[in-house]
């Protein structure tokens, strides 16, 4: 489809593009960026008036639960519920019924994709068999079917061993491993911080040194290697600062943040609103500012949503009884927007920059910013419309949502993948 974008605000934090443009699309690519393009025979001629238009943003860190769990998410609603978040490629996590720690459960996933995904889905292969730590997947093989990063993600690598042979691994067969980071004795059976909201709730917390201790691991296994390790959402000050000594010191790692865990703080935990449950759980109000501070100074490499949809009957009021997770994928622009943007802690280029052109650097992908030639991964964003935010109207299946009426700012009006429209707002 040949698609004409009139009266564009682009920005990808990498170009420096002033006053309004016109972008041409065709064949999946961008054709043209100029000024008052003509372009007759456009199939579509969309005028943006003065709204920006950004790189599709890149997920590094989602959960679309199919196969096995598609009560909770399945491929198809996730895929739109990421477009609608202005998201045009995302990653997901293994956890799913089977485990993708197999060539055969990657090929079925592979499969649903094709058939259902709205936008690019990339597979993560499990790190080790059935995502319980003893025993290294067939790295090898499941590289060659074209698995390029791997993670246990929810079910941490205590195996010092194991995650030592899995880097040098990755050494040879040039894949990333994605790590959470989590100390699973010390974790105990914590259900948020260990800190004031444990003590005015009455919950068992975790403590941030279950995290840290964990991320120090990865650092130094990173070091001894030479391997690259992704450091999954990270949440505290600690393991902030130990990140960034790693790489003062040419260590090569890298680290994600969630939008939630740049905005909300175990101060914002409602009694009896499982949908602030999450791990690692919201730190204090001081983690909040250190990991703000971070993103700034390019400590923290990209947001990353770690989209984590339950059903209602996961989430029960009962902290001790529900499960980890929000859902946060459709809102986690508009979150980061409000939070750091309409803060004055980011500009609109930084913000774009960690949502999309970082993230394809770290996937080593061709995507993540505009220019001629390039992929026609676009969205289209009405940065000064606000509204309040309604689980009720999630496209995903997933409901736990804790910014369930707050104001944010910034509403996603059209997503654009390969060339295709895959989201318009409603009577835009």
């Amino acid at each position: 489809m040949k698609i004409l974008m009139k009266n564009c605000m682009l920005a990808d934090g990498v170009n420096d593009y002033c006053g309004l443009f016109d972008v041409l699309i065709q064949h999946g690519r961008i054709t043209r960026i100029d000024k008052d393009i003509i372009a007759l025979e456009a199939e579509r001629s969309i005028d943006l008036r003065g709204n920006a238009v950004v790189p599709g943003f890149i997920d590094m860190h989602c959960h679309l639960r199919e196969p096995g769990y598609e009560y909770k998410e399945t491929v198809e609603s996730g895929s739109r519920a990421a477009a609608r978040g202005g998201y045009t490629t995302i990653c997901c996590m293994p956890n799913t019924k089977p485990v993708i720690d197999n060539i055969n459960a990657f090929k079925v996933l592979r499969d649903i994709i094709d058939k259902s995904s709205k936008i690019e889905v990339i597979p993560i292969g499990a790190l080790t068999l059935g995502q319980k730590g003893h025993e290294l997947c067939d790295l090898q093989a499941m590289t060659d079917e074209g698995i390029s990063l791997f993670s246990d993600d929810g079910c941490p690598v205590m195996n010092n061993s194991i995650m030592l042979q899995g880097l040098r691994q990755s050494l040879k067969k040039k894949f990333l491993i994605i790590d959470h980071c989590e100390d699973i004795d010390l974790a105990g059976d914590g259900v948020i911080n260990e800190g004031e909201a444990c003590t005015r709730l009455g919950l068992k917390g975790i403590p941030a040194l279950a995290e840290e201790l964990q991320v120090m691991r990865d650092v130094m296994l990173s070091q001894h290697t030479g391997a690259g390790i992704h450091i999954a959402h990270i949440s505290t000050e600690g393991s902030l600062n130990i990140i960034r000594k790693a790489k003062q010191n040419g260590i090569k790692v890298s680290c994600e943040v969630t939008p939630h865990h740049l905005s909300l703080s175990e101060e914002d935990i409602l009694a009896h609103d499982t949908s602030f449950k999450v791990n690692p759980p919201l730190r204090r109000f001081q983690d909040v500012l250190a990991l703000r501070e971070g993103l700034k100074d390019g400590t923290i490499d990209v947001i990353a949503t770690d989209h984590a949809p339950h059903s209602t009957s996961d989430k029960p009021g009962d902290f001790n009884k529900a499960a980890n997770g929000i859902s946060g994928i459709e809102l986690a622009f508009s979150v980061c927007y409000t939070y750091l943007v309409k803060t004055g802690i980011l500009s609109l280029n930084e913000l774009i920059s960690k949502m999309s052109y970082k993230p394809s650097e770290l996937l080593s992908l061709e995507k993540g910013r505009i220019a001629e030639g390039g992929i026609a991964d676009l969205t289209a964003i009405d940065l000064d419309a606000e509204f309040i935010a309604d689980r009720e109207k999630l496209i995903s299946k997933g409901k736990n949502m804790p910014y369930h009426g707050k104001k944010l700012w910034g509403e996603t009006l059209l997503t654009i993948s390969k060339g295709r429209i895959v989201y318009e707002k409603e009577g835009y």
